[in-house]
């Protein structure tokens, strides 16, 4: 397949992102030298440059202030609907205009939209190198209950690192995907989604060559960073009950307690007691401490059980019951936790499903979908839905709903409304999105204005307002009046979203900053590599000395330095120069070692096999 027929998919999530794409072996995700695929979703901002992935991960008890984190939360949502969030993150998260939020580090400020761009552009960095060609296109997933708001943010974000976003799609229906594309599975389906930083459940109807959502539901604040947030409080109640006099504010404190949970957890997984050290000198913190499985299991076990009841939910939603589904497939890396897949088999009555690594299944899925859109094989249909109900605002400020929740998408609905007013030349729309009655309750998307109406009485005018979700679950709303034929119609920027302006700005500045930032990054690898290299060095400097003769000693070490001066100027070329000269000398070293330890190889081969000892 051409670069330019290649569509890619990417898991955008709130703790790791990636990408798959299929190649001649079939779905994979994409990896650089046997490396893991994952990026983690953390991003760092130092000396004005972002550092991505682990090297940023690292930084969140370096830098807290400076290191920005479950993103996805953030993402198309306003400011008050993030007050439970903001007290547990490090950075300053801060109201802007249009209800939108941005993060404030230093004198900078950033939208979520433009910190995911980020995340995107280093997976599509990572497949590029991985495939050996550019990206251009991919397949994004979501959340199946990322509301409009949310979905335009991640398109918006997509757009702003450089990718068409061709397709949005639920995370569960790419995971339904990557699992039943091949096998022909016929029946219903569940899929258990629990990820970093939020749950999705959906339930799917399997027939032949149709994949139909019957129904969704979720939680898009339910994660394994909930379940961290805990783990850490626990931690932090010990600690202080042991050293109550200790003072754990503030961020630095805050990240190592996080970090820890993290890691207490994961060990959890897979054993049932773990040991862990807190060390934080500036507070005087020096501790190690234990944690059982049973101790963890106690606290997360009502967020768990939330996960349960939105799942008995969504099959009544569906018109199933739980003996009804044939089978269960896990999402997430949340979804390792042990008690998570003992009350999933609980309530199923069967071990759930799972085959494929629950971390990658989404990106697989969605880069199927992307080999399909691109021309790959066409042998399935996918009917996927959306997740909560859209409308605008009636008279009373009631809620009047012209698509329902888990309709099937694409999706069209048309109604009549008249005026309340005499000779009103005019009828504002206030779309909304949610299940409430009120409009008080549910979530304001926008809004526009139908101008143009002849006077009329009130009554008379017959406005025709169609609702329309295209199969990336974005809504177009457009109006017209029947009898002056007036008409109006908009794609929906949420109240608190980007406007087309906005994300032209931020794309131009990163056309303009493109070879500052590709210089930044190769000098940081560069330095990366030079302290690898020095390592390296240093580890068998000992045999050297009895390899190499002093000349050859002394001008390693020089060399050595030179590199050390040259890693802290900016010029990334020169560094790469002398790096290069480095290499040319410890060659002979680095022959030497190999051929002492081939030596010994053989010797010892010798020596087991009956041999002539060599000399």
């Amino acid at each position: 397949m051409e670069s330019k027929d290649l569509i890619i998919g990417i898991d955008l999530g709130t703790t790791n992102s990636l990408a798959a794409a299929v190649l001649d072996q079939g779905p994979v995700a994409l990896r650089v030298d046997g490396k893991s695929p994952i990026i983690p979703s953390v991003l760092s901002r130092q000396e004005g440059h972002w550092a991505v992935g682990q090297e940023a991960r690292e930084l969140r008890t370096i830098a807290p202030e400076r290191t920005v984190f479950s993103v996805k939360r953030l993402m198309g949502r306003d400011h008050g609907e993030l007050a439970a969030e903001l007290p547990r993150l490090p950075y300053a998260v801060q109201p802007a205009q249009r209800g939108l939020v941005k993060v404030h580090i230093g004198e900078e400020a950033f939208t979520p939209q433009e910190l995911s761009a980020e995340i995107l552009s280093a997976v599509k960095r990572n497949a590029e190198e991985a495939l050996g060609r550019p990206v251009a296109r991919a397949v994004i997933t979501v959340p199946a209950y990322f509301d409009d708001a949310q979905r335009q943010a991640t398109r918006d974000a997509g757009r702003i690192a450089g990718l068409e976003v061709v397709r949005i799609i639920n995370e569960p229906t790419a995971a339904a995907i990557a699992y039943g594309l091949d096998e022909g599975q016929r029946g219903t389906v569940a899929v258990y989604d629990l990820g970093g930083g939020t749950f999705d459940v959906s339930v799917l109807q399997l027939s032949e060559k149709v994949f139909k959502v019957l129904a969704t539901g979720g939680d898009t604040h339910l994660g394994g960073d909930d379940f961290d947030a805990l783990l850490a409080a626990e931690m932090m109640r010990r600690v202080q009950q042991r050293q109550p006099g200790l003072s754990l504010a503030g961020p630095l404190a805050s990240q190592l307690f996080r970090k820890t949970a993290e890691l207490v957890k994961i060990d959890l997984s897979r054993a049932l007691e773990t040991e862990y050290r807190l060390d934080l000198p500036a507070l005087g913190l020096a501790c190690q401490e234990r944690f059982t499985r049973v101790e963890f299991e106690a606290l997360i076990a009502p967020l768990v059980d939330t996960t349960i009841g939105t799942c008995r939910a969504t099959l009544a939603k569906a018109g199933k019951r739980p003996d009804e589904i044939a089978d269960v497939v896990l999402v997430g890396g949340s979804s390792r936790i042990p008690l998570v897949r003992a009350r999933v088999r609980e309530l199923f009555g069967r071990a759930p499903n799972i085959a494929i690594d629950p971390d990658e299944v989404v990106a697989i899925g969605a880069g199927i979908q992307g080999h399909l859109l691109a021309g790959g094989r066409r042998d399935y249909v996918l009917l996927d839905v959306i997740p909560l109900s859209l409308g605008i605002e009636t008279l009373g400020g009631t809620f009047s709903k012209l698509i329902t929740a888990n309709t099937t998408i694409p999706a069209e609905a048309t109604e009549v409304f008249t005026t309340y007013v005499d000779d009103q030349t005019g009828v504002e729309l206030n779309i909304y999105q949610g299940e409430r009655e009120f409009v008080k309750d549910c979530r304001n998307l926008g809004r526009f204005r139908l101008r143009g109406i002849p006077p009329m009485p009130a009554g008379l005018p017959k406005v025709h307002v169609t609702f329309l979700v295209d199969t990336n679950g974005i809504l177009t709303v457009s109006a017209r009046e029947e009898r002056s034929g007036q008409a109006a119609a908009i794609d929906v920027i949420p109240s608190h979203g980007l406007t087309a302006g906005e994300i032209e700005r931020i794309m131009d500045e990163s056309v303009a900053h493109a070879q500052e930032d590709m210089t930044r990054r190769q000098l940081v690898e560069f330095r990366n590599m030079a302290e690898a290299v020095f390592r390296g060095i240093d580890k068998v400097w000992d045999q050297a000395r009895e390899m190499l003769g002093e000349a050859e000693l002394a001008a390693i070490r020089a060399q050595m330095d030179t590199v050390r001066r040259q890693a802290v100027l900016d010029e990334p070329l020169a560094l790469k120069r002398e790096m290069d000269r480095l290499g040319e000398l410890t060659r002979p070293l680095a022959d030497a070692i190999m051929s002492k330890a081939a030596l010994q190889e053989l010797r010892r081969f010798f020596r087991d096999h009956g041999g002539v000892e060599m000399v």
